[in-house]
């Protein structure tokens, strides 16, 4: 267990971002576990050979199953939203002693070692450490590559998910302070007075000293949550509420006498707010364009069964108490 010792300054300083390093970074762990049958096994059957361009033992070597990541592949996002390529620009100038230390970490590290391959990793690991400005830009590279093979697909889907979550836990702070938000947050985390708990198989304690704590949702964390107390600011990254529909396509509508009155379009839209929604993620998931989108969002709008709300420079729909309604009326 992990305990993360909390001033009342620290309080003041809780934020929110996310970054598409670290999804990035996350998704090569769910990649290397290999759970076709979980929550992204979607994703992982999309793949098929995009890797193959891909140096994925290098990166593979980096980001193991389980165990410790080097540091330096999570920079701190710039902005609440991130940017991939200023993400990986802060990667790319990572102090050279920095990421020695942190390759000889994992080199050693007995938990993230485990598995088959260990000769040709630690093989892998002696070239990087012979030569950290190296090991720097060949990760950056692959990365890069990875990114737009692996992610960039489907970053709109995954944005949209994260920006949702942003406005749940916004709104659970404003409803509940502090103490709901980390209530809610995931069921391995639990705040007793002035100590957060996270749940993990190791034990270690830190106190913030006034740092505060930066939140960040992140698709591929599941089901871990991951902890980072290095300065200047130590990080806690969750999995996304709503994450089990990520990766689904357009919900099945029956007949119904929903359908009959709204249309198949209609209703198939009402069923996916079950969380807010930018019209990105809502194209991507019903598999339609955003002009044919927008014709039934006002619609829908203007009859009262959705509302909106701007986020950044995301506008998020949501039901509201009659689409609710409507919604649960449909399920009996």
């Amino acid at each position: 267990m992990i305990e993360l010792e909390f001033t009342s300054a620290d309080y003041q300083r809780i934020s929110f971002a996310f970054s598409p390093l670290a999804e990035a970074v996350a998704s090569l762990r769910a990649l290397t576990l290999g759970r076709r049958g979980g929550v992204h096994g979607p994703w992982l059957a999309s793949l098929g050979n995009r890797l193959d361009s891909v140096d994925m033992a290098l990166l593979t070597a980096l980001v193991r199953p389980t165990g410790y990541v080097p540091d330096f592949l999570n920079p701190r996002p710039r902005g609440r939203t991130g940017d991939f390529e200023t993400d990986l620009a802060q990667l790319a100038t990572t102090d050279l002693d920095t990421v020695a230390a942190e390759l000889a970490h994992l080199a050693k590290h007995r938990i993230a070692q485990q598995g088959p391959g260990q000769e040709q990793r630690a093989a892998l690991m002696r070239e990087l450490l012979a030569d950290p400005g190296r090991a720097v830009e060949r990760t950056a590279a692959e990365l890069d590559a990875y990114w737009h093979a692996a992610l960039a697909p489907y970053w709109p889907r995954i944005h949209a998910l994260l920006q949702a979550d942003f406005a749940h836990r916004l709104d659970e702070l404003a409803s509940g302070g502090i103490a709901r938000l980390f209530a809610t947050l995931h069921p391995s985390v639990a705040l007793h007075d002035n100590l957060l708990t996270v749940i993990k198989y190791y034990r270690g304690r830190a106190q913030l000293r006034g740092r505060g704590l930066l939140l960040v949702p992140c698709a591929f964390a599941w089901p871990d949550v991951l902890v980072r107390t290095a300065d200047p600011q130590p990080r806690l990254t969750y999995s996304p509420r709503g994450l089990g529909r990520l990766w689904e396509s357009a919900p099945q509508t029956t007949p119904s006498p929903l359908t009959g009155v709204l249309g198949r379009t209609k209703t198939a839209i009402l069923a996916s707010l079950e969380l807010p929604m930018s019209t990105t993620q809502l194209a991507a998931q019903l598999d339609l364009s955003a002009p044919t989108l927008s014709v039934h969002l006002k619609a829908m709008q203007a009859a009262g069964i959705l509302s909106s709300r701007r986020d950044g420079r995301a506008v998020l729909y949501q039901r509201t108490l009659l689409g609710d309604h409507l919604v649960k009326a449909q399920e009996r």
